[in-house]
């Protein structure tokens, strides 16, 4: 546990969990769009998200966390003008989401270039969040480690290339925490890697092209 477990994080309200919480989604939407600006995003708010978002500032937080900014950004207050100057697309939509966390927002978003892709993820308290789902496909990390997402064919002993290219390659960095998910025998899969250091840039290119690799995707800790 540590002291923002305690006293809670550093933000602009009123909410931790629908506000700074709300904001950590939506910057795990802008590392996943590698910082980039979204034409559109579409965001199913789910539970106590769905029923108070207007009065916490829901809506207006998870815009600014897609925009990049933080929890304590003075932005927040005005995310959704800033939005509409960008020339960013938005809608927020109110249904529940079976099985999902009380406070759950589903983001789609749609880039320039034609790239579409979403993220479904929980304001679970204290600002406090857990990420359940990439394009899909189901995950498990908070955001408070640096995350690699690397997408995958799943063939017999692309986890162990991809483990054992990190060891040797990349023999600082210590992997503190791993999840696969997969489609079916055979199809997609994910895998979620959570590791202690900042790691090189190169490291997501060097990804990439390992066999039967699709994507390399670095959410740095939030």
């Amino acid at each position: 546990m540590n002291v923002f477990d305690i006293i809670g994080p550093v933000m602009i309200g009123p909410s931790s969990s629908h506000t700074a919480g709300a904001v950590r989604i939506g910057m795990v939407v802008n590392k996943i769009m590698n910082e980039m600006q979204p034409e559109s995003v579409e965001v199913t708010l789910s539970g106590s998200f769905a029923q108070t978002y207007k009065g916490h500032g829901t809506d207006r937080a998870i815009m600014a966390g897609i925009m990049g900014f933080s929890s304590d950004s003075e932005e927040i207050k005005s995310a959704l003008e800033i939005a509409s100057e960008r020339g960013i697309k938005y809608s927020f939509i109110r249904k529940n989401i079976p099985g999902a966390h009380p406070n759950t927002a589903l983001i789609n978003f749609l880039m320039p270039d034609g790239t579409s892709g979403n993220v479904l993820g929980a304001s679970i308290g204290g600002g406090n969040i857990r990420v359940d789902q990439i394009n899909g496909m189901k995950v498990e990390f908070s955001g408070e480690k640096n995350t690699l997402l690397i997408m995958h064919r799943d063939q017999p002993g692309v986890i162990a290339e991809v483990t054992n290219f990190m060891h040797f390659c990349y023999g600082s960095l210590n992997i503190c925490n791993f999840h696969l998910s997969r489609e079916e025998r055979g199809g997609n899969a994910i895998m979620t890697i959570e590791i202690d250091q900042a790691p090189p840039s190169r490291l997501i290119e060097d990804l990439k092209n390992l066999k039967d690799v699709d994507n390399a995707i670095l959410v740095r800790r939030i």
